[in-house]
Order: structure tokens, then sequence, then C-alpha cells
């Protein structure tokens, strides 16, 4: 499915739009917070710009709360048609964390991605020791796939454990 410019996606109380470059200091202030810097490391303008906003990367939205920038949700597509799919990764700023703004983000782009897209599953793969994370997956719907051992770096250096974790379309939740 060819790619295009993403909508403004709205949830019950979210509103994601599409990453934009007045939106670098708020990202970048929310990555790099002591609660969230553990699980997505060491960021700086030119990295966002190179993952989120540059041509060729990965697709990103802004997620609003009110009318705060209040984290940001990115996805990637499989196009091959044997193993077609759409990945999802998530930042909440850390005041919001347990609040449903993760959820409500996640399956508003999850919505996207299947009802618009055509995609019939989706991935998130969190660090396996990031429980945090992984019980907010699983309570909307993702399932523990397995361990990709030794998949990602860690801030300090270290290589560390994922979790894969999938969700088929059927089972998305209704909007939250």
């Amino acid at each position: 499915m060819a790619a295009g410019p993403d909508p403004v996606l709205h949830g019950e109380r979210v509103v994601l739009r599409p990453l934009a470059e007045a939106d670098v200091a708020a990202i970048l202030e929310i990555l790099r917070h002591a609660q969230v810097r553990p699980w997505w490391g060491d960021y700086d303008e030119k990295r966002l710009r190179a993952d989120y906003l540059d041509e060729g990367s990965d697709s990103a939205f802004a997620i609003v709360l009110g009318e705060r920038v209040a984290g940001i949700v990115g996805y990637w597509e499989e196009d091959e048609p044997d193993y077609r799919h759409a990945g999802m990764d998530i930042a909440i700023a850390a005041d919001l964390h347990g609040q449903g703004v993760g959820a409500e983000a996640l399956v508003t782009l999850g919505r996207h991605l299947v009802e618009s897209r055509g995609h019939h599953r989706l991935v998130i793969d969190p660090a396996a020791a990031n429980e945090r994370a992984i019980r907010a997956y699983e309570a909307i719907g993702f399932r523990r796939v397995g361990v990709m051992r030794k998949a990602e770096r860690s801030p300090g250096g270290e290589w560390r454990d994922a979790l894969l974790m999938d969700l088929l379309a059927d089972e998305l939740p209704r909007p939250v």
C-alpha cells in the first residue's frame, strides 16, 4: 500500500497529529525524563529528526492532550505482501503515566493502521524489563509472542532483551 501523508487522528481525549518541527523541544523533554530515558535511550535533535522527521524515516504523531504535547507515537510498516504488518512505539510524558493516555493513543493509531492502511497485525517490542509498559500493552490486548534476546542497546551501552508482542486486527478494542 503506497504511503501518503498521515492524517490527524482523533481519539476521545487525545489528538494524534503528524509530528512537526515545532514539536521537537517538547518531545525531547519527554524522552529525556528520568522515567522515559531508560527505555528510549539518548535522544538529541539530530537523532529525533533522523528517526521521525527526515525523508524516509518512520512516521510519527505528536500525542496532544488539550493544548499540551503529551507524547509521541510512531509506526513503521512491513509492506512485503507475505509478511505485511505494522509496528508501533510510544512515549508518554512521565506525569501522565497510568492515566490511559498511551492506551488511547495506541488504540487510535491501531484503528488507523487497520482500517486505513490495511494491516491485519500490529506489533510492539518493549524492553523485556519494562514491566509497566508490558502491562499497559496487555491491557489493550497485545499478547506476548516471545523474547528477542539482546535485541536493543540500553542507554548504558549493554545489550538487553526485548519482548515481541502482537495484536490482530479483530482483537483491537473499539476506541478508548
